[in-house]
């Protein structure tokens, strides 16, 4: 099997896209019970063995979570005193998933309150009356999934190298993108905001501090991107890596397949987050080393 997986974006959208909703509803529930962390990072998800889950979340004096496993294509609900129940992941509208996630947790005991409406998308249909995303190819999950399980490994590389504040890899279900983000320690003017359906003070937590950012999403490329941006961005960011830059996200981009198509994909990614790392770092004069 490649290591470095292919997947057409156009080929699984309609699976994406109900995907993405599902992802985000697990997350809301974590959110529910996680205490705050800075820059959001108690409502995340972690790429794991057999997909991507919550981690333990916390409940009373015990604990729970949910894991999209896309090998058996089963959403795992798991307590810690043993309990457990599952969700078949299969062709099924946000609608059903929502009512058949929140049944499976009903009858462990658990009834999360949450916002039950996607944020960061256009078109934020409830989830319980979303009957529009309906669709789920797991070959395609499964290879998204595998795309992930490389872009972590390298992220993993790419984030032992730097000594300073740094977030975990994890999977943001607002914009449906795996993240890893490095901080200078200075406080960052306030973002102005601007995700579709998402208010501009959850914009202001996650962007308080200097940062730069790295990712991958399934967007941006025939087969995804991969991404890096500085927030504030410092003057001659853009100049400084030219060869990558859109000027219509204000990110550098890297196309999924001009890595797996590279003699070498992990120096490819490697080098991609190592350049434009060094270019927020020195272009902004972050204190201290800057890798």
């Amino acid at each position: 099997m490649n290591s470095w997986p292919r997947l057409r974006v156009a080929d699984w959208t309609d699976t994406r896209d109900t995907l993405h909703m599902w992802t985000q509803i697990v997350g809301k529930i974590r959110m529910a019970y996680a205490p705050p962390v800075n820059h959001w990072w108690h409502v995340t998800l972690y790429v794991s063995a057999r997909g991507m889950g919550t981690g333990l979340i916390p409940y009373g004096e015990n604990g729970f979570d949910l894991e999209f496993d896309f090998l058996d294509h089963r959403l795992h609900v798991r307590t810690t005193d043993g309990r457990s129940r599952e969700v078949a992941l299969a062709p099924k509208s946000v609608a059903e998933f929502y009512r058949e996630t929140l049944g499976a947790l009903a009858e462990l005991g658990i009834e999360p309150r949450i916002h039950p409406v996607p944020n960061e998308v256009e078109n934020a249909i409830p989830f319980a009356e979303d009957e529009q995303h309906c669709a789920y190819d797991g070959e395609a999950a499964r290879l998204f999934w595998r795309q992930l399980l490389q872009a972590q490994r390298v992220f993993s590389v790419f984030r032992s190298e730097f000594t300073g504040k740094a977030s975990p890899v994890h999977f943001f279900w607002g914009a449906m993108d795996l993240a890893y983000t490095r901080f200078s320690g200075r406080v960052a003017p306030p973002h102005p905001g601007g995700a579709p359906n998402c208010p501009p003070w959850v914009m202001q937590e996650g962007y308080s501090h200097e940062l730069a950012s790295f990712g991958f999403w399934p967007g941006g490329g025939e087969e995804g991107a991969f991404y890096a941006y500085a927030y504030p961005e410092p003057a001659g960011y853009a100049e400084r890596n030219a060869a990558s830059y859109d000027q219509a996200l204000r990110e550098c981009l890297l196309p999924y397949e001009t890595v797996a198509d590279s003699p070498d994909p992990d120096e490819t990614l490697l080098t991609f987050l190592r350049s434009t790392a060094a270019a927020a770092a020195e272009l902004a004069d972050w204190p201290g080393p800057s890798a």
